[in-house]
This record gives C-alpha cells, sequence and structure tokens, in this order.
C-alpha cells in the first residue's frame, strides 16, 4: 500500500534475537567454546566487584609491608635521598625509585597510610584492572576456554589477599606490566617499552619478562631499530632515579637492584624439601642462575624463532634477511613473554607467597598452549589446582614444593613440545616494512 508504513517480514529476525536464539540453542557450550569469552569474562568481572567488597568488609586486613612501605616513602618525604639510609618496619627500601613516587602518592591519598580501608578499596580497582587488561589478553587470543576464568578470578584466595588484603607492591607492578603486554600486542611498541621499565621500577621481578621482550623487539625491528627503545627503558630508569643517583648513586643501584639479595628459608614456597644450608648456598643460586640461563637459550633457539631462520639473522633489519620477514601473531606475543617469565620463576632462587602474583594469571594462557594432546581439559584444572593449593599451604610442607615443582615441569615440557604458532599471513607482510604505532 503506497505511503503506509512497511512490515518486517516475519522471516527476519533482528540480528540481536539471532544472537540470544543462537546463544540461547549452544547454553550447554557457553562455558567451553572460545567465542563466548567476553561474555562469561564480563560476567565474572562484576562478580569480583561484589567479591572485593565482600572481602574487604568481612575478611580482617593482615599487617605485613603496607607500614613498612609508608615509613620507607615517609623518609623521602621528610628529604632524606640517601637510600642506604631509607628503611621501614621489616628491614631497607629495595626497590627501585617508581615504587618510591606510586606509593608517596597512595601516602597522601590514605592519610599518611593510616586509612588503611581507602588502600584496600584503591587495591580493589588495581585488581580489577588487572583483569580487564588480562581478559582483553585472553579474549584476542581465544585459546583458553571460558570456564576456566572461574579459576582465574573468583576462585583464588591468595591472589585476592596478596591485592586487597596485604596490599603488596607487586600487584601495581604486574598490573603495569599487563598494561604494557596489551600495547605490545597492538603494535605499540615504543609506548609499551615505556609501560613496561615503568613497571620494572615498582620491583625488579618484572625483569624476568625481558629476554622474551628482547627476543620480540630484534624480531619485529633489528637489532639498529630495537637500541632507541632499549634505550627508552634505561633512560626511564635513569629519569626516575635521578634525585636518588644524585645524592648516592652507588647506594641507589645497589639497593634497589640487588640481584644478589639473600632469601630467609622461612618465607620459601618451592624449596622447603631443601636443607637450609643448601637453600642459602651461592652454588646453589650458581646453578639455578645457569639452568635459568640455559633454558632461555633452548627455548630462544628451538622454540621461539621461526624454522630454517638463524637466531643471528634476528640481528639484520627484517628487510635485509634471507627468509622474508612475517610479523609476530598475538599469540607469538603473548607466548613468547610469559613463557620468558615462567621459566624465571621455574629457577628462582625462591619464591614468597606475594610473589604467586608474579605468573598466576598467565598459568591457564601456558597450559593450553602446551603441545601434549593427551594433557586433557581435567589434567589442566587438576594442574591448576595443585599449583594453588601448594600456594595456599601456609607454612609451606616439603609436599607442597614438591608438588608445586613438578607442576611447573609438566607445564615447560608441555610448552617444550608445542607446535611452533603459525605467523602472520605472508600476503599480508611481504614488502611491507614493519611500523611501530604511535599515540
Amino acid at each position: 500500500m503506497a505511503g503506509g508504513v512497511r512490515r518486517k517480514s516475519p522471516g527476519s529476525p533482528s540480528p540481536l534475537w539471532g544472537k540470544l536464539h543462537t546463544l540461547w540453542q549452544d547454553k550447554h557450550l557457553v562455558l567451553f567454546k572460545t567465542e563466548y569469552t567476553l561474555l562469561v569474562v564480563s560476567v565474572l568481572w562484576f562478580l569480583e566487584i561484589g567479591i572485593n567488597v565482600w572481602v574487604i568488609q568481612k575478611v580482617a586486613y593482615t599487617e605485613i609491608d603496607w607500614k613498612a612501605y609508608m615509613d620507607e616513602v615517609e623518609g623521602v618525604i621528610n628529604g632524606t635521598y640517601d637510600y642506604t639510609q631509607l628503611k621501614g618496619d621489616t628491614g631497607p627500601l629495595v626497590y627501585p625509585a617508581g615504587f618510591v613516587y606510586i606509593f608517596t602518592a597512595l601516602y597522601y591519598i590514605t592519610s599518611h597510610g593510616v586509612n588503611i580501608r581507602l588502600g584496600q578499596y584503591i587495591f580493589a580497582v588495581f585488581y580489577l584492572i588487572t583483569l580487564l587488561l588480562v581478559f582483553r589478553i585472553y579474549y584476542r587470543t581465544k585459546k583458553v576456554p571460558p570456564y576456566v576464568f572461574f579459576f582465574v578470578c573468583c576462585a583464588s584466595y591468595r591472589i585476592h589477599s596478596i591485592f586487597v588484603l596485604r596490599l603488596f607492591n607487586d600487584p601495581v607492578a604486574m598490573m603495569l606490566l599487563f598494561a604494557a603486554v596489551n600495547l605490545f600486542m597492538d603494535g605499540y611498541w615504543t609506548l609499551g617499552c615505556g609501560l613496561y621499565s615503568l613497571a620494572v621500577s615498582v620491583k625488579m621481578n618484572v625483569l624476568l619478562f625481558a629476554p622474551g621482550l628482547l627476543f620480540l623487539l630484534l624480531s619485529e625491528f633489528g637489532l639498529i631499530r630495537t637500541i632507541p627503545k632499549l634505550s627508552l627503558c634505561a633512560s626511564l630508569q635513569l629519569l626516575l632515579g635521578l634525585p636518588f643517583l644524585l645524592d648516592n648513586p652507588i647506594g641507589y643501584v645497589s639497593r634497589a637492584f640487588d640481584l644478589g639479595r639473600q632469601f630467609m628459608f622461612k618465607w620459601t614456597v618451592n624449596w622447603r624439601f631443601l636443607p637450609e644450608w643448601l637453600f642459602l648456598n651461592r652454588y646453589f643460586h650458581l646453578v639455578l642462575l645457569a639452568a635459568h640461563l640455559l633454558t632461555l637459550l633452548l627455548f630462544a633457539f628451538r622454540r621461539w624463532k621461526r624454522p630454517g631462520e638463524s637466531i643471528f639473522e634476528l640481528l639484520k633489519e627484517p628487510a635485509k634477511r634471507k627468509i622474508p620477514p612475517q610479523k609476530n601473531t598475538v599469540d607469538q606475543i603473548v607466548l613468547i613473554l610469559f613463557t620468558s617469565n615462567f621459566i624465571g620463576m621455574c629457577f628462582s632462587r625462591s619464591l614468597h607467597y606475594q610473589f604467586y602474583v608474579w605468573y598466576f594469571h598467565t598459568l591457564p594462557y601456558l597450559l593450553w598452549s602446551g603441545g601434549v594432546k593427551k594433557l586433557a581439559h581435567l589434567l589442566r584444572v587438576l594442574i591448576l589446582g595443585l599449583i594453588e593449593l601448594s600456594w595456599n599451604t601456609y607454612p609451606s610442607t616439603n609436599s607442597s614444593s614438591t608438588a608445586l615443582h613438578v607442576c611447573h615441569l609438566i607445564i615447560l615440557l608441555c610448552l617444550w613440545l608445542a607446535p611452533p604458532l603459525p605467523s602472520a599471513p605472508a600476503e599480508t607482510q611481504q614488502h611491507t616494512p614493519v611500523k611501530d604505532k604511535r599515540q
């Protein structure tokens, strides 16, 4: 009828209705199909808001390092820039300058560190931001089934404790690290390197990602174009540490970047089954360091580089390599970075309870990246559960630390046996120089 209102055909439902209909049909697969990752993690993220509020309100806060942090930054506020003179209840200040600036801001926000409850809510925000960054990584890779994300957030008592009941600096460093990983995935390598360096300035554990990052930078840009990005990382460290370097450079470097710091045996999670004299032995530490470096080299030479390509080809500009350059996929970027960090965790001289956050959010990705087909979903979940149990056993026991090493070994072997990840499609890479996106 002319001039009349055109009605929708009853046989053509709206796109939204089509999606809802498909979701209803697949409801029994929502937790298993990776295309529903965004839906599941969105529900879990909003659920986490309530969980964190409940934990803060109902579970008693435990003082461990917060007061020491506040005493340390208070010394800087009062005009002391000599790192050897800065200390708190638990000992001297042993973190780089980025820690000082961030926790100085928290010092003022929380009324000189007295308003603990406000500090807990700030760390709850840090936790939620970290989850968003982690979930975006898993959404982009679409490798882990959605049901696993329940174990990534709601099921871990220890991670909630580290964030909102202990207020450690480790979560701040990891939040910045995951933000840098997101930038790397999007091709913002220079900005990502800056944020990565900022994470290192909060706590040195982030350096465990450095071998993987160096490999990726060389792969993407070659040696000459990698140097400016490494220079940016170093310059940021110098800039942040400048007030302390001007006062006592040796004191700052020796305290903030002390790679030989001795750990206390009573806090170890991973080496409880050793006698204390061996745990403290410097030769044992050197053996661990050698095993760490050897494993990194094996992965770099055998698992990370492309088949048939010499590792030394990475030093050349991509356009001058014998094999046409191919851009690293998101999967390759994430896998190399997470594996680099995990290898460091496997050979760490000691792991304390707050260190769990250093690799907790990467474990599902590593497990589902393994190349052992017989490692079924149930066995992967069992490994996650055993690792969680090991980190929740306090004090650690011979059994808990042994179980942790066995789980680490299984994951490491699975990563070694995994088939190489495919590079980006060749038609989009040939004759196209690698660009570093800018904000």
